[in-house]
């Protein structure tokens, strides 16, 4: 969230006039007093970092259809509370100079102790305004809650510490991409606990409850990229289940999402793995260089020896991978609490054998390039899991 008046103060190029020691004088007089302090070099480090940011007081850019009727609302709630906070403490200021005691025993004259008509003003006016406020909330509340008919649909899964989103085809991400101009409705789900989706650009915010669904949608209007994040707490990894809403100019998701959900069958499997591993958000509780995480690190992870919980002891093949991704309860490794959710559903067989293949290729145990190559070729399992599975059930 930016605040206009700071980048007025600090961005030489918003509506600046004549530049004096960094800043521009002739729109905003504290610009001439923060010149004679001679801020300017103090502050130009973040200068550039401040001209990013949207020119909103209190809200970041309206990046959708309902963001300027939310933002009516709240102002409408500002500045009425602004103006009889004037009142209220003004007239306070005033009856405390006006009444004040002036020579020491002076008794107070007589004042009236009873106004119907004044009873009446001051308790029909907040009813009134109340009403005004409740009508306007509750026309945006339900604008909010009714997505049109031809909304286009995206599955939503909250999991600790990550979020997934399905579209129609199937194709699974960590990231939302979105089309331009196109209203969108999310139904929404959680694995486990408690969790809430929200887009502060677009001024969308909704729980995501576990064992029921809960809906919402947007209407996205300027193409780029915008946060995501989870505003309910939801454990030690809270703070980093966040995410970006990625706005698509009009025509270009759709090839956007046919490229996307076709990519892994073009490069080899080792970088799908990664490109997997790092889609399904499994970076945010697996380190890629050895270093302690959640759960164990992907770093010469395959071909080890893994101490379980239990006492066994297991050799990290393929067999314990696929069984770790699917079933991640059954085989528990000692020292880390059991907090993985399921990928059952989530990956196809195909895309496990792509992450067991980029583990591999992370692993100083595991083939090498030479001997990848020559399975792959080898074996017709290895280029296709799916049809492979297919041909062993006929």
């Amino acid at each position: 969230m930016q605040f206009g008046l700071f980048k007025s103060i600090f961005n030489p190029s918003h509506d600046a006039a004549k530049p004096v020691n960094g800043f521009a004088t002739e729109e905003n007089p504290l610009l001439n007093v923060l010149a004679q302090l001679n801020v300017g070099s103090i502050l130009a480090t973040v200068r550039p970092f401040l001209a990013q940011l949207p020119d909103s007081f209190w809200m970041p850019s309206q990046a959708s259809s309902k963001a300027a009727e939310v933002d009516t609302v709240f102002y409408v709630i500002y500045w009425i509370s602004v103006f009889f906070f004037a009142i209220i403490v003004g007239l306070m200021a005033l009856f405390i100079v006006r009444y004040r005691s002036r020579r020491q025993g002076e008794r107070a004259p007589d004042s009236p102790n009873h106004s119907l008509a004044l009873e009446i003003t001051w308790t029909a006016i907040p009813v009134i305004i109340s009403i005004a406020i409740f009508v306007l909330g509750f026309q945006s509340f339900m604008n909010i809650a009714t997505p049109p008919r031809n909304s286009y649909e995206i599955l939503v899964t909250g999991q600790k510490w990550q979020w997934f989103f399905e579209y129609p085809n199937g194709f699974v991400t960590s990231e939302l991409h979105v089309p331009e101009d196109q209203p969108v409705k999310l139904t929404m789900t959680s694995e486990d606990v408690i969790h809430s989706l929200w887009i502060p650009a677009f001024r969308v915010k909704k729980d995501v409850v576990p064992g029921r669904y809960t809906r919402t949608w947007f209407e996205a209007q300027e193409p780029g990229t915008y946060p995501l994040l989870c505003t309910e707490y939801c454990g030690t990894g809270h703070s980093d289940m966040l995410s970006v809403v990625t706005v698509h100019k009009s025509g270009t998701f759709e090839q956007w999402l046919e490229e996307s959900a076709n990519i892994y069958d073009t490069i080899p499997p080792a970088e799908a793995g990664e490109l997997l591993v790092q889609r399904s958000g499994c970076v945010q509780c697996h380190s890629l260089d050895g270093s302690p995480n959640i759960g164990p690190t992907f770093v010469d992870l395959y071909g080890y020896e893994q101490q379980l919980t239990d006492g066994r002891v297991v050799i990290a093949d393929e067999n314990y991978i696929r069984t770790s991704i699917l079933e991640p309860m059954t085989d528990l490794v000692a020292g880390y609490e059991p907090v993985m959710p399921t990928y059952a559903g989530k990956l196809k067989d195909k895309e496990i054998t792509y992450i067991i293949s980029y583990l591999k290729s992370a692993s100083d145990r595991g083939p090498s390039e030479e001997e990848s190559a020559e399975a792959e070729t080898e074996d017709p399992a290895a280029q296709d899991p799916d049809a492979a599975s297919a041909t062993e059930e006929e």
